[in-house]
Parts: structure tokens; sequence; C-alpha cells
């Protein structure tokens, strides 16, 4: 009978190796990461019998404690404008000054994946797909009821979710300060589709992004 999978040694694991990748490169062998981990080759093999599931994990566990950031920072808003532009913001500060991690990940898991690729970026989707479903409903009924600027909210949403993505690529590559990009998103692309009603007064710029 199997022995059952110690999920926290799991993890442990996932972290450290991850930070041997990323020193290392994504070739290293097994042999040589378990080396590495100081851990036997088989034991790291139980746990993650190839690379990808290694990558995986790390990656996946990084997205659900960034899920949980954003959502406890969006959930102080409740004007759905509001809430949108704090999604933008959280991400990149629950990364700051860590983006290389995230940005590693996703190119090892395209480097490792191989035909496993689409289902790892699917387990990784399923993260997000909760919160995008519940930003895109609230959009809507700000239209109907007059908190937001009629548009095409499906597009509006990946439009906010590639500047998420993009930004922190950019971050990583040029060093980029995000503060005056965040004002120029506010300004230009979010607060002109933000409507008033009492008691949801409109800032000039919130407070936690």
């Amino acid at each position: 009978m199997a022995r059952p999978i110690d999920h926290e040694k799991r993890r442990e694991l996932a972290r450290a190796a991850v930070l041997v990748l990323q020193r290392e490169g994504v070739d290293v062998s097994m042999a040589a990461l378990a080396d590495a981990l100081d851990v036997k080759r088989p034991t790291l093999l139980y746990h993650f019998p190839t690379k990808a599931h290694l990558v995986e994990e790390a990656l996946v566990e990084l997205l659900v404690e960034q899920a949980a950031f954003v959502l406890a920072a969006v959930e102080e808003h409740e004007h759905p404008i509001d809430r949108l532009y704090v999604h933008l913001a959280a991400v990149h500060a629950f990364h700051a000054g860590n983006e290389a991690r995230v940005v590693f990940l996703t190119q090892a898991i395209a480097a490792t994946a191989g035909a496993r690729l689409g289902e790892i970026l699917e387990a990784g989707s399923r993260v997000f797909e909760a919160h995008r479903q519940d930003t895109v409903t609230r959009l809507r009924r700000g239209i109907r009821e007059g908190l937001v600027a009629p548009c095409d909210v499906d597009a509006l949403f990946a439009t906010v979710r590639a500047l998420v993505d993009g930004l922190m690529v950019q971050r990583v590559m040029s060093g980029v300060r995000l503060e005056p990009v965040h004002s120029l998103i506010w300004e230009r692309l979010l607060a002109p589709l933000r409507l008033e009603r009492e008691g949801l007064p409109k800032p000039d710029r919130l407070s936690n992004a």
C-alpha cells in the first residue's frame, strides 16, 4: 500500500527546488536537483515524477497565495471599477520585488511541460476563474445599475488582465516604475468608466493602489 503524500513536505520541496532551478537552469538533472535539496532521488521522484510536476506545484501554490492576497484587498471595496483597479494594483503589490519568480515559473512550465502544458495551464486558470466570473458579473450589474459606463466588459477585463501580466514582465526586464503607469490606467481607462451613486464617493486615486 502506497504511503500517503505529505502535502506540506511536497510544497516545501517545490519551493526549494524552484530556487535551485532558477539558479542552475531547468536542464539540471533530477539527480543533481535531489543532491542540491539534500534528499534522495527516489524521494524527490516520489513527490515529483518530472520537473514539470514540480514547477506546476510551485506555480499553483503561488497563484493560490496571490489570489488570497488580492481577494482580501478587493473585498475592501464595493464599486466594481474600484475592485477592478485594486485587483491590478494588488497583484503587483503581492509580487513587488520578486516578479522574477512568477516569470520564471511560467517560462519553466513552457520549457518542461511538453504534452502536459495544456493541462497545467488549465489548472492555473482555475485558480482565477471564480474571480473572473465574479468581476464580470459585478461590472455587468454595475452597467445596469448606472454605476459603470456602458462598455465591453469582457474586453475590459481582458485588457486589465493583460496589463497585470505585462507590467510584471516589464518590471523584471526594465525595472519600470509602476506607480505612474497605475495612475495613467486609473485616470484614462478606469475612472472615466466609474459613475457615481450616493454613498459611493468617486476617488481621485484609490488609497491602497
